[in-house]
């Protein structure tokens, strides 16, 4: 009885064996989570600025120049006479004025 006694006033109490999980845990989230919701925000106040005469990239690689933008839509001009309409959130990236085209 008394060896039952000593072993449990030597062992670590029981919140203990939770704190290397919160260490995880803490760790996870400000290496992973947290900066993705920080470009998360920034993608989504891009999208929001979107105007007329900007140039973009698309999610899926196109790059264009905005002609007409509504609410949930934008229709991108990507050659002379060549426009799409693609939702307004697919708009990858907006691009800066005074890029030099590769093929010119």
């Amino acid at each position: 009885m008394s060896f039952l006694l000593t072993a449990a006033a030597g062992a670590p109490p029981g919140w203990m064996q939770f704190l290397p999980l919160v260490a995880m845990g803490l760790i996870f989230w400000f290496l992973i989570i947290r900066p993705q919701m920080k470009r998360q925000k920034e993608h989504q106040a891009k999208v929001q600025g979107l105007k007329k005469g900007d140039q973009v990239v698309t999610a899926g690689g196109l790059l264009g120049r905005i002609v007409k933008v509504d609410d949930d839509y934008v229709e991108v001009e990507l050659a002379q006479g060549v426009r799409v309409k693609a939702v307004r959130a697919t708009i990858g990236d907006v691009i800066q004025p005074g890029g030099k085209p590769a093929n010119d």
